[in-house]
């Protein structure tokens, strides 16, 4: 494998892949070729760079929507990212289904991206509520406390993180979805599946939810690129675009205006081509190495990242600490340091991890009693000299702060 940015610093041991993931050569060098050699609009012009440009673009979403076991590509829509895909269903689902008495229902382990859009839309709906599903002790879905919200409130929907960016927890969506079948059948699920696509297969119609999002930056592909996968049903009959512009009509009259079929319905505007495109050759990566070798990576550094840990008794795991129902995401904190000095030192090592509280406030204020952690996360390039690193970086923290 080859990552340009890594191979160029060889020092550096990056441990921030939850936040975003680096760039093969084989993305670096697609993207390159678009507009060094490709470059034009789609759906547009009637001459053969265009129409070739088209090509690659429609090809990248029928190549994703194989990626997520999609029924049809025409239920995938492109959008900026996770956040922006969330939004989409956050304004033109709710707009049209959720009305006075209604419920929206998320999690305490939520990104704010899945989490202030149903905050939010509550607000602007009048009299619609909106609730909270607690954790358990050990940092899991409390689904006693699903099952119970669910049967009480009856919601309009329920949006879940596939796996938490903070904690590295692996929810189990298929029994969240049998728990729904069996209590309130007509809630519909949207997961938020940035953290996942990149770790573990997924396969929307096999969990049996109806919204799933993601964005390319956290699966080896560009920023700004994302993707809202809904069932096709829901997209043509349920919801409306709410970006209006070219591209996503049928036509246009003085009193009114009609929409174009799926996906351009939701569309408007020249899309990011290049970011789609440049996904697209992510996927490939990603399918080349396959997810039983990415996970059997993943869980060797797990396993040897919790044996080293184990020597450290004043570092406290937020968190699973099991590896098969986890990915190789870890918060962590040190009684009396402040994560962000803890940033900074590891930095001075040439070890890059995140430190704050990773937009989930409500998990670490609610659950987590702190005002932050350190975040150490893995990616398909990530080695076991780089987990070194991180330890030896934590002794010149404790040098400098030494426990108590």
């Amino acid at each position: 494998m080859n990552f340009p940015l890594l191979k160029k610093n060889k020092k550096l041991h990056y441990l921030d892949s939850a936040a975003t993931t680096h760039k093969p050569k084989e993305v670096v060098d697609r993207i390159k070729k678009f507009y060094t050699h490709e470059n034009a609009n789609v759906h547009r012009g009637i001459y053969d760079l265009s129409e070739h440009a088209t090509q690659m673009y429609e090809e990248a979403r029928k190549s994703i929507a194989n990626f997520v076991h999609a029924k049809s590509e025409r239920e995938i829509i492109f959008t900026s990212g996770t956040t922006d895909s969330i939004n989409l269903v956050g304004y033109s689902w709710i707009w049209k289904n959720v009305f006075e008495g209604d419920t929206l229902l998320t999690s305490q382990m939520e990104h704010h991206s899945n989490f202030i859009p149903w905050q939010q839309a509550a607000k602007r709906k009048e009299h619609v509520s909106f609730e909270v599903v607690k954790l358990t002790d050990n940092y899991q879905l409390d689904l006693d406390d699903l099952e119970a919200k669910l049967k009480a409130h009856q919601p309009k929907l329920f949006a879940i993180t596939h796996i938490s960016n903070t904690l590295g927890t692996v929810n189990p969506i298929k029994e969240i979805v049998a728990i729904k079948e069996r209590v309130s059948p007509h809630t519909k699920i949207l997961i938020d599946g940035a953290q996942a696509v990149s770790h573990i297969l997924v396969d929307v119609q096999d969990l049996g939810v109806d919204f799933y999002a993601f964005s390319g930056h956290k699966m080896y592909g560009p920023t700004g690129i994302g993707v809202l996968w809904a069932r096709e049903e829901i997209l043509t009959d349920t919801m409306s675009p709410y970006r209006y512009g070219g591209g996503m009509i049928r036509s246009v009259n003085i009193s009114d205006s009609t929409w174009a079929d799926l996906p351009e319905k939701f569309e408007g505007g020249t899309p990011n081509i290049a970011g789609a495109i440049g996904l697209n050759s992510a996927v490939e990566f990603i399918e080349k190495i396959g997810f039983s070798q990415i996970q059997s990576h993943e869980h060797t550094l797990i396993d040897y990242f919790f044996k080293k840990l184990d020597s450290y008794e004043h570092i406290s795991l937020h968190g699973l600490k099991a590896s098969k129902e986890r990915i190789g995401v870890f918060s962590l904190t040190i009684p009396g340091v402040h994560p962000h000095d803890i940033a900074q030192i590891l930095s001075n090592n040439n070890v890059a991890v995140r430190a704050g509280h990773h937009c989930t406030q409500i998990l670490m204020r609610d659950v987590l009693n702190v005002v932050a952690t350190i975040r150490v996360s893995f990616g398909i390039y990530t080695k076991k000299n780089d987990i070194d690193a991180f330890f030896k970086g934590i002794e010149d923290v404790f040098r400098l702060f030494p426990p108590s």
